[in-house]
């Protein structure tokens, strides 16, 4: 009988650790993949070209650790793949990389862009009806563009890369006992002749919820958009959004 109430006690004691330990610190790490679709275009003055790109698919991946030490922001940290190409018969001259690029020529263009985000953020609310986060993000973007003329192998490429400083934050609405819930989640930056911005819409289903992990479905809308001007000699005004789907695990 005594082993009995120990074995009992101890099972208690542990479960209410696993649960404490959870309110108290988390990692959450997510995937999605997003159906990009992608305007706009770039040079190396203020004339950007406006290109053709075809829809591709993109990723995007984050990890993000919470803990209730006051006065210490949460740290997020998230990658997302922003690569595209197409092929464009121009409307209108343009240069890129020294060369000139004429009215009715076709041209191939390639964009390899990667952005990181390095987010501190505070929780200022977090219940089960509404949370909403606030915090600094410091975007690092690392691109590199190409174009060809198709007609007589001309072409030009740029690499550019650069931290940008952002404001962030995240409301997130929830409806107990259902497993769902909504959030919008952004970064935006204005100055000068740069602006950048970084928003998603998304609706999401937690499935599994354990004492080991969460894991949620999530169903969204991204838009990006990178607007700037002589950032390593390149200009660009482009906007990359689409509908994406992921995961995300809480432990």
């Amino acid at each position: 009988m005594k082993k009995g109430l120990i074995a009992a006690a101890l099972g208690c004691a542990l479960v209410s650790v696993s649960s404490h330990a959870d309110t108290i610190a988390g990692v959450y790490v997510g995937a999605q993949v997003w159906q990009t679709d992608t305007q706009g275009g770039f040079a190396d003055s203020n004339n950007t070209a406006d290109f053709n790109f075809d829809d591709e698919t993109n990723t995007a991946l984050y990890i993000a650790f919470e803990h209730p030490v006051p006065f210490l922001p949460n740290i997020k940290v998230n990658h997302t793949t922003l690569d595209n190409s197409g092929t464009t018969t121009l409307q209108s001259e343009f240069t890129f990389d020294g060369e000139l690029f004429t009215e009715s020529t076709t041209v191939n263009t390639d964009v390899e862009l990667d952005a990181t985000d390095f987010i501190l953020y505070y929780e200022l609310f977090d219940n089960d009806l509404v949370s909403f986060d606030l915090g600094v993000n410091a975007k690092y973007i690392d691109g590199a563009l190409f174009v060809v003329d198709r007609a007589s192998d001309t072409s030009g490429s740029a690499e550019f890369s650069g931290i940008v400083p952002m404001a962030y934050s995240k409301v997130q609405l929830g409806l107990p006992f259902t497993g769902l819930s909504a959030y919008f989640e952004g970064s935006y930056l204005s100055f000068d002749d740069h602006e950048l911005s970084d928003y998603q819409a998304v609706i999401q289903y937690s499935f599994i919820e354990s004492l080991a992990v969460d894991m949620t479905l999530q169903v969204g809308y991204r838009n990006v958009t990178v607007d700037i001007e002589d950032l390593d000699d390149v200009y660009a005004d482009m906007e990359f959004d689409g509908v994406f789907a992921g995961l995300e695990l809480h432990f």
